[in-house]
């Protein structure tokens, strides 16, 4: 486990967004993602009867709607601790393999970094 004070302040405020969605929210994730301009997209899973997203397939769909073109990072809060392949796909999908993904406990303490590709 690493210490999410070892992120730098943008990732750290990502980690911080989709704890916060999560716990709000009541949700099993949170996510945040931040596009190319440095705008930030925070969300929680949907689990509607026509529709269930991840909230990370929620946040990045979230950028895509307001026109992003790419992302520099990612961050899931969940008790999971890995990353689904559908989560990194969408992640690769818009910010590209190398654009780095988050993983976090509900603590907010970061259990890995891994990369969308």
């Amino acid at each position: 486990m690493t210490d999410s004070n070892d992120l730098g302040p943008e990732d750290r405020k990502i980690v911080t967004l989709a704890r916060s969605v999560r716990a709000r929210n009541a949700v099993p994730e949170g996510a945040a993602v931040r596009d190319e301009t440095g705008r930030t997209y925070a969300a929680g899973t949907v689990a509607l009867e026509s529709l269930k997203l991840s909230a990370l397939q929620t946040a990045v769909a979230m950028a895509v709607a307001a026109g992003a073109t790419s992302l520099e990072a990612a961050a899931v809060v969940s008790e999971a601790t890995t990353a689904s392949d559908a989560d990194r796909a969408a992640v690769r999908d818009l910010g590209g393999p190398d654009t780095p993904l988050l993983l976090a406990g509900p603590d907010g303490a970061l259990r890995s970094t891994v990369t969308a590709g």
